[in-house]
């Protein structure tokens, strides 16, 4: 299992201008924490912040306790998650992306395809339907192998 936050939006001002050189910042941004279980299901979520309380319990509520790994970036909300969670990180800021088994690669595929969704698809999502979007590329990553995913999605309705 993989978890890991991403954030979308914040300001278009100065966007082709010179770049922040301490990091892109997540002022003004939207935070989505997302879980997915490698050739698996994804489960996605809006949240207010990306603290310790509010990551524990996204893993808490989400994550079996029988899952063998529970892979994570080095963010610091992530180095309290419970002692009966087997837990591996990786280090981004010292280069490292896989450590054996220990990788974050899925979940930032599926970002990947909500950034790009919001970019050339949608061009412009705000905060207030964000949720929605967010369901939305979760079913459609969830249903990714499913032929009938349009009567799959009209059973739903």
């Amino acid at each position: 299992m993989e978890v890991d936050e991403t954030y979308i939006g914040g300001s278009t001002s100065n966007k082709h201008g010179p770049r922040n050189r301490r990091g892109r910042g997540t002022k003004n941004k939207a935070i989505i924490i997302g879980g997915v279980q490698r050739k698996g299901p994804v489960v996605a979520r809006v949240i207010a912040r990306a603290d310790i309380k509010t990551l524990t319990r996204f893993v808490t509520e989400t994550v079996s306790h029988k899952v063998s790994l529970i892979a994570t970036d080095d963010h610091y909300g992530y180095r309290v998650l419970p002692k009966q969670l087997p837990h591996g990180t990786v280090n981004h800021s010292k280069g490292e992306y896989v450590v054996g088994a220990i990788h974050t690669n899925t979940i930032e595929g599926f970002w990947s395809l909500i950034k790009r969704g919001v970019v050339g698809t949608y061009h412009k999502v705000s905060k207030k339907y964000l949720p929605l979007y967010v369901a939305e590329f979760q079913f459609r990553y969830n249903n990714r192998e499913n032929e009938d995913i349009f009567g799959e999605a009209i059973r739903g309705c």
